[in-house]
């Protein structure tokens, strides 16, 4: 179950300190080598053995591999802040253009699903979340989107047990390392093409080893609009405002 989180949590060093951090409606910064971005999770209810690690206040000044262990917390809103503390690290501009080996100027930024529609089309694809403006790829895929709050047309999430075995493309929002059901979901999806996708995903190549074909993330490239925007609770916004969508197969 552990593995993958502790092998994210190993990559950060030990004496890099955490010099901001905010909680947005939608968005979790935290700032180190770099800004790092995760989607503000919250939990129905927090179990009563949570750590109170992350109290407001104490979190500016801690060192970001502390910060970076609430990734394996049950209390969501620690491990959002968790994981944008492992990804203020490893999403960065100059870890961008090594792994995939060309500036970052010169790769094709963009929407993931927008990026692979080619190879949706006439497939069997499963999107676990529900991201925007999904509806308009229906007509090319046989689509079906898992979600733990299911709009109208939306699996719930626990139909992944049986659905995603059938795919031939999975979808899988990084918010899933948050929630702790990404191990699980990739056991699933061993047969289908999967592309971890959403601020949230850490440019961690190791995950290529459990199965993941694409890391879809960001790269905060413009710190001020970001925060900024986060700040002001903008949702998609953010990349319009210097967040950068990165596409990076194996």
């Amino acid at each position: 179950m552990w593995e993958i989180y502790d092998r994210l949590i190993a990559q950060i060093p030990e004496d890099l300190i955490v010099e901001d951090c905010l909680v947005g409606l939608h968005w979790t910064l935290v700032r180190s080598v770099n800004s790092g971005l995760a989607m503000t999770t919250v939990g129905e209810e927090c179990c009563s053995g949570c750590d109170a690690e992350t109290e407001s206040g104490s979190i500016t000044g801690m060192p970001v591999r502390r910060l970076a262990e609430q990734i394996k917390s049950w209390d969501f809103h620690n491990a959002s802040l968790g994981m944008a503390a492992i990804n203020s690290v490893l999403n960065t501009r100059e870890r961008a253009e090594m792994v995939d080996g060309r500036k970052l100027d010169e790769q094709q930024e963009g929407d993931a699903f927008e990026f692979f529609a080619k190879l949706m089309r006439g497939k069997k694809v499963a999107v676990v979340g529900h991201f925007p403006m999904l509806s308009k790829y229906s007509d090319i895929c046989q689509l079906s989107i898992l979600e733990r709050r299911p709009q109208p047309g939306d699996y719930p999430d626990s139909a992944c047990e049986v659905l995603l075995p059938q795919q031939d493309i999975v979808f899988i929002t990084g918010v899933t390392l948050i929630n702790k059901t990404l191990p699980r979901l990739l056991q699933l999806s061993k047969d289908a093409y999967v592309v971890l996708v959403g601020p949230s995903v850490p440019l961690a190549p190791f995950l290529f080893e459990y199965g993941v074909d694409v890391l879809s993330g960001t790269v905060v490239v413009d710190d001020a609009a970001v925060w900024r925007t986060a700040a002001e609770e903008g949702s998609r916004r953010i990349f319009d405002c210097g967040a950068f969508r990165f596409n990076i197969k194996r």
